[in-house]
């Protein structure tokens, strides 16, 4: 039977509470609507796994990954927010990184910075992650909402994970993102379930 932690908690109330301004969602119609819908959906998935979680907890491993639900939190956001710029503005110019020769005991710094997208750090805080966040999904839900063009189209970054050449729709883009924030709720679920016994589900 899992044990409940008796430390104090900050409880996080769900994505779709904390609009403070005019929902974009109320003129969006269509499949820009369904977008946004299936988006705050899969998103409420992910904040559900850090409601009442302290910041100690939420940089807690709980299983033998590296993962943990603030770092989860802080990644999906800034997934998000590259992403929709990229709908924006196209590729951003991307360092040149040899991934087979790096000394993981010293990082070049682009790397290390990659590594801390995923890491809640000491001086940071779940709160003010999870207000990154929500300000990061209503530019994202006002976004869409406006797209005059789902179809329109930018190239993708030169990677070796691109084919090369290839480029996205905006709504290929923004699948992405719903995919990202899914695929990393269930991840969250099972380290929330690991840490104090809470599911999202069941």
């Amino acid at each position: 039977m899992p044990t409940k932690l008796s430390e104090p908690r900050t409880t996080v109330v769900s994505m779709s509470d904390q609009h403070t301004q005019p929902d974009p969602a109320g003129a969006a119609t269509g499949e820009h609507a369904d977008l946004i819908g299936a988006l705050r959906r899969h998103r409420d998935f992910l904040l559900f796994t850090v409601r009442e979680v302290s910041d100690e907890q939420a940089r807690q491993r709980t299983t033998v990954s590296e993962l943990t639900l603030g770092g989860l939190i802080k990644h999906v956001a800034q997934t998000e927010k590259s992403w929709a710029d990229f709908i924006v503005k196209g590729p951003e110019e991307q360092p040149t990184i040899d991934w087979e020769q790096i000394d993981w005991s010293n990082p070049p710094e682009e790397v290390q910075g990659f590594l801390d997208s995923h890491r809640l750090r000491e001086e940071e805080t779940l709160k003010a992650t999870l207000t990154e966040y929500r300000a990061i999904a209503l530019d994202t839900d006002r976004l869409i909402a406006g797209l005059g063009d789902l179809d329109a189209a930018q190239p993708l970054p030169e990677a070796p994970w691109f084919e090369p050449g290839a480029t996205w729709t905006a709504r290929r883009t923004i699948l992405h993102i719903l995919a990202e924030t899914a695929q990393h709720a269930g991840h969250a679920d099972i380290i929330r379930e690991a840490l104090d016994g809470q599911k999202t589900m069941g």
